[in-house]
């Protein structure tokens, strides 16, 4: 509640920053350690928007933007050993176990499960090399990074573990959110509030959603979440009201829940400003 007031202080200047047809402001610096607000695209307000972070879960939405683009997603995959040994969030998958790539996508954007991203990931670059796919698979996400534009990123793992090189910014992150929302399969996943998939022998697995926003804030459509201790607390946030869309983009936020809804609150009444 602290955070939500002290974003309202800031709401006079943060309506005259959208009138400003310069580089956004950071109005709000306390919010994360670095983020990105827009609205339809324009951006408005922004810290250390280019700055190299630790990406955490975020990293899901580049792993999901190639695996659609790639095709295929009712083929089925087989969980490797390595898959079924992912650490942090997971949705139980066994190795061995055939599961559909479209079902791990989900898995992936709905539950941020790291069993199911590997799995996902391994199936995916298993059809450019069969003797490291996942290390092919990264290639293909730092390939897909480039052609993006996405100056300030880099991918070591398709998960969001935290190593050294593995980065992004607010901005990038803002460019990358914009392309998987322009796929309809992974815009309507990322709405998801459950999932719920069957192996190809009939093991069902089911979960929730690990964006709250979901279930509190009116027009949220996802987009992401994702925590580690190098990263901390991190969200992508999309909300559509009236024809509208707002984008906020938080790394390593102390209050990400309470401050996004601000932050996107802030942005709307700006719009009626304008």
């Amino acid at each position: 509640m602290r955070r939500v007031a002290a974003l309202a202080l800031f709401a006079c200047a943060a309506v005259r920053a959208t009138q400003a047809p310069v580089a956004p402001i950071d109005a709000y610096p306390d919010v994360a350690e670095a983020y990105w607000v827009e609205l339809d695209g324009r951006p408005l307000w922004a810290g250390r928007a280019d700055a190299r972070l630790p990406m955490a879960s975020l990293a899901k939405l580049m792993t999901a933007l190639v695996a659609v683009e790639q095709g295929g997603l009712d083929a089925w995959a087989e969980v490797s050993a390595g898959a079924a040994a992912e650490t942090g969030t997971r949705i139980g998958l066994r190795r061995g176990e055939r599961v559909t790539r479209r079902d791990l996508l989900l898995a992936a954007m709905v539950r941020s499960a790291n069993d199911a991203c590997r799995a996902l990931a391994d199936a995916v670059g298993a059809a450019i090399d069969t003797r490291d796919p996942t290390g092919a698979f990264v290639a293909r996400m730092n390939v897909r990074a480039g052609s993006l534009g996405l100056t300030n990123t880099h991918y070591a793992n398709p998960c969001g573990h935290d190593e050294a090189a593995q980065y992004t910014s607010a901005r990038d992150l803002a460019v990358l959110s914009r392309a998987v929302l322009a796929e309809p399969v992974l815009a309507e996943a990322a709405q998801r509030r459950e999932l719920r998939l069957t192996t190809q022998a009939g093991r069902t697995l089911s979960a929730r959603t690990t964006n709250a926003l979901l279930d509190g804030l009116a027009g949220a459509r996802g987009l992401k979440t994702g925590t580690t201790p190098a990263a901390g607390r991190c969200l992508v946030a999309v909300v559509e009201r009236g024809g509208r869309r707002v984008l906020a983009v938080l790394l390593h936020a102390p209050e990400r829940w309470w401050d996004s809804v601000g932050l996107v609150e802030l942005a709307f009444d700006a719009s009626i400003q304008r």
